[in-house]
């Protein structure tokens, strides 16, 4: 079909039809939203619907916020943190010894069998770094080198112990399906200063985490608020260019005739999602020009592209879970393109690796994994902070749980393995940045790592202190959905004062 002839011929669609085919070549279903500018377009369209609230524009906190944007680097899978952040030379010592019955009695494991399971100490040795002195593992050298930037958690905890239930409270604070995420939260409560992209950015590297796209869903807030999944090369979100044979201004055209049957829609019965979704389409039609400016990294200088480790070859004959196409360079590009994002105004962006679930072959691979995030995270911290964002822009390196002391033994037999369970009674994460103190390590475990023995944090106490640096009260932070009002925190979480500088 010749497309002015569908321009000239819309009124005789239904409006379903009309939406269910121009919407699909606008590129509506990957950009439905993309709210994430300062009111309306500044165009004709916009100064016709004065009258019109762009959900995503720019709220008031609460009080004063530290953090404007925060990029949250999930570790999808769950590293160990006995093997990375949080050593125990008695467990090394004790490798290969079994627990007490008595501990293994009321205790669900993933895979270990509980009467052949010994005590697994880590094969890598721990080194302090800066003034703090701060522990991490010899994987982890570039990191040490921004210890003291660093609020290193090590009494972390949660209820689940499966990979996708767990990775849901992370993201969003219960283990069940249908609730929005922390970004979702944010973008909600604060809307969002960047002009050109979206408030919420997914970024991805490795494999796919199990949890997918309910990693970054909107769930009963409107869809403006779910994240919107960026690629880091080539068309940075798909559908987002004109088909083949449609010219710039018969797109304008095409936007124009939609807009002007969702105003008429919208003059009838002032829902606030037709309001979303003529913003949405202008905003598609000038991310057009923006989303490829934002991935072009040639402006970039060569120290700043070698900081981040953008051309460090692929390591051989390691990777495993964490490997999938060219890593290193996707995980640092990714990075790099967060404090991009930063400087544009993004809100929240969400950068997943996946995965980390080494349930075996730790020795080989978690040095892949670690090497493949340590140069890039640390690049990113010192990138920040010379930039004179970092006090404004909140760090979280985060995961769904941690890994047993015990090594993995799903065949059964009497030895020690090479790999480690699910274990959410005690894990370790970082944050830097947003106003939050750094080198200071916050908790503690027992002398193996089993349980939290000192200030125990749960992740509704994590979301609530992060909420808070953004000026935003968890408690007041509500929507209500089905008779209640529900929240980021659920029925629990508290402000960590510790926390905060």
């Amino acid at each position: 079909m010749n497309p002015q002839h569908f321009i000239d011929q819309y009124t005789t669609h239904t409006r379903r039809e009309f939406l269910n085919t121009t919407a699909s070549g606008l590129g509506m279903a990957a950009l439905g939203s993309m709210l994430s500018q300062d009111g309306l377009p500044n165009s004709a369209a916009a100064q016709q619907t004065p009258d019109l609230v762009n959900p995503l524009a720019p709220r008031d906190p609460h009080f004063d916020p530290q953090a404007k944007a925060c990029i949250f680097i999930f570790m999808a899978g769950a590293p160990s943190h006995l093997d990375l952040f949080d050593p125990k030379p008695i467990l090394k010592e004790r490798h290969g010894e079994p627990l007490p019955k008595s501990m293994l009695e009321e205790v669900r494991f993933a895979f270990i069998k509980k009467d052949k399971a010994l005590l697994q100490g880590s094969p890598f040795e721990f080194k302090k770094h800066g003034e703090s002195g701060m522990e991490l593992s010899e994987l982890l050298p570039h990191l040490g080198g921004v210890a003291d930037d660093l609020l290193l958690v090590r009494s972390l905890h949660s209820e689940q112990f499966n990979h996708h239930p767990g990775q849901l409270m992370m993201q969003c604070g219960r283990g069940t399906f249908g609730l929005p995420t922390m970004g979702s939260w944010l973008t909600y409560g604060l809307g969002s200063e960047s002009q050109n992209l979206p408030g919420y950015v997914v970024l991805s590297s490795g494999h796919g985490s199990s949890g997918g796209a309910t990693l970054w869903q909107s769930g009963f807030l409107p869809s403006t608020y779910a994240g919107v999944l960026f690629r880091n090369q080539g068309e940075p979100v798909l559908n987002l260019s004109n088909p083949g044979g449609i010219p710039q201004e018969l797109q304008r055209q095409g936007l124009d005739v939609l807009r002007d049957v969702n105003q008429q829609r919208y003059s009838e019965v002032r829902d606030p999602e037709i309001a979303a979704r003529i913003a949405s389409y202008e905003l598609a039609y000038r991310m057009q020009s923006a989303a490829p400016e934002l991935i072009d990294l040639s402006g970039e200088t060569k120290d700043t592209i070698e900081s981040y480790g953008l051309n460090r070859p692929e390591p051989e004959k390691i990777g495993g879970r964490g490997k999938k196409g060219n890593t290193y360079e996707s995980f640092a590009r990714n990075c790099l393109l967060a404090r991009r994002m930063v400087e544009r105004g993004v809100r929240f962006i969400n950068i997943i690796y996946a995965s980390w679930d080494h349930h075996s072959n730790i020795p080989n691979e978690l040095p892949y994994n670690a090497g493949c995030v340590d140069q890039p995270i640390a690049a990113l911290i010192k990138d920040l902070k010379e930039r004179g964002l970092l006090d404004s822009t909140m760090v979280v390196w985060g995961t769904e749980f941690g890994r047993t002391p015990l090594g993995e033994n799903r065949s059964g037999k009497m030895e020690v393995g090479t790999g480690r369970d699910h274990h959410p009674f005690s894990f370790s994460m970082f944050l830097a940045g947003g106003g939050l103190k750094g080198g200071q390590v916050y908790g503690g475990t027992d002398e193996i790592g089993w349980n939290v023995t000192e200030k125990p944090v749960h992740i509704n106490d994590l979301h609530a202190t992060m909420l808070h640096q953004f000026g935003l009260d968890h408690l007041k932070l509500t929507h209500r959905f089905q008779g209640r009002d529900f929240r980021l925190t659920d029925v629990g979480g508290k402000v960590i004062d510790e926390w905060i500088a």
